[in-house]
């Protein structure tokens, strides 16, 4: 018997299995399941063992997030600091100036406790509000069809947040996130069933829904009356020299000191969750790579092509790689393993059209300046035919082989 469920029968026995409540006992067992290892083993033939579950891969993919978690509380932190010392800012509005004041803290932009704890301000309400909201849609549906609650929801909620901008309304934040959990995932039958990811298409109702609070110079650096463009779009306006006319460096691009959404600005920071998700065989390197494949040899040929009208053309493919949420996208949202491609070499050419995609939709089409976003829900949908014309093709290699043989 599991420790939860001990303790409420004790409580009360109408916690007891055949009590009035036993339809919610998924729910506890998913409580139980979190904390502990479950004790319930298949116990007739044939079974399948292994050394890693759901929950193992969960907590990895959440371990492999810190990095850019870290440089989502410092970065967001900085970014505003660096704003109110360019307006000449006293002191922070609201509920989070008393906590700073409070706390002694300061808004000093050379500071990384400064920093981090102003970033943790705007990073904290963004993610309980999702964990909040998120997790009672997984409960109920849970407890409708007496299925389990698994741990897939919290990768969806860490990478829904760090995909956020650092100063949209919560609201906003409940709606997406019951978007993306509903309809992205449980409508299907839940985890394991989705042909999208949850965290993207909850992020892209967001984005289309209401493009003002999503979008634009304004939304990313959280201190009200300060505008600036990220240099992505920078570059759809004047390419690479606009970017380094507005002093950002290739280095700064790359480490993730830069404007961008809370959590994905960070190219270093995603490559190091990149090594971590490899290395423990949770993520596909055929992926990764392929999605890096597909944007390199893309922006190469756009580089040869050449344009006199639009200065994306000479985007070299580092740049491409360092801006936006290319990394964070390719690393994170790509190698999802239930809405990607499942064949080796389906994983490489679903990796390759993320990549090609991504580069010709922030190539030539200018009002969108990012494009991994779409480009992996674009994949997504094709991921299912993907599979199926290499396995066909599979097949009748196959063919041809017993074939000569015969």
């Amino acid at each position: 018997m599991s420790h939860i469920r001990k303790c409420l029968d004790r409580i009360h026995p109408y916690f007891a299995r055949g009590g009035p409540y036993e339809k919610f006992y998924a729910l506890y067992e998913m409580v139980d399941t979190f904390l502990y290892t479950p004790a319930d083993v298949t116990r007739n033939a044939p079974h399948v063992r292994d050394a890693i579950d759901l929950k193992r891969v969960m907590s990895y993919v959440v371990v492999a997030t810190l990095p850019c978690i870290f440089m989502a509380l410092w970065n967001t932190g900085y970014q505003a600091n660096m704003a109110m010392a360019a307006l000449d800012i006293d002191s922070v509005p609201g509920w989070r100036g008393w906590i700073l004041d409070g706390l002694n803290v300061g808004h000093d932009p050379q500071s990384l406790y400064a920093n981090c704890v102003h970033g943790l301000l705007y990073f904290l309400p963004l993610y309980i509000v999702t964990i909040v909201v998120g997790g009672l849609w997984e409960v109920l549906f849970a407890a409708v069809r007496n299925h389990e609650v698994n741990e897939g929801f919290l990768v969806t909620s860490m990478l829904f947040t760090l995909t956020l901008p650092p100063d949209i309304p919560l609201w906003m934040v409940a709606l997406g996130i019951s978007f993306g959990v509903v309809i992205g995932k449980e409508v299907f039958g839940g985890t394991g069933k989705n042909f999208l990811n949850p965290a993207l298409t909850g992020r892209a109702f967001l984005f289309f829904a209401y493009p003002a609070e999503m979008s634009g110079d304004a939304v990313w650096t959280a201190v009200d009356g300060f505008s600036g463009a990220t240099p992505l779009g920078l570059a759809a306006l004047g390419g690479v020299e606009a970017i380094t006319g507005s002093g950002v460096t290739l280095m700064q691009s790359f480490l993730g000191s830069i404007q961008g959404s809370i959590g994905s600005t960070s190219t270093l920071a995603c490559l190091f969750g990149a090594v971590f998700l490899i290395y423990t065989r949770i993520a596909s390197f055929r992926i990764i790579f392929g999605v890096f494949l597909g944007m390199f040899f893309m922006s190469s040929f756009f580089n040869l092509v050449g344009s006199d009208t639009n200065p994306m053309f000479g985007m070299p493919w580092y740049w491409h790689l360092s801006l936006g949420g290319f990394a964070f996208g390719m690393v994170y949202m790509a190698t999802d393993p239930v809405s990607a491609a499942m064949t080796n070499m389906g994983r490489w050419i679903f990796g390759g059209l993320i990549g090609v995609m991504t580069v010709l939709i922030r190539v030539v089409n200018p009002a969108f300046p990012e494009g991994i976003m779409l480009a992996i829900l674009f994949a997504n949908i094709f991921a299912p035919l993907i599979d199926y014309f290499v396995v066909q093709v599979d097949i009748a290699r196959r063919k041809r082989g017993y074939a000569r043989a015969g």
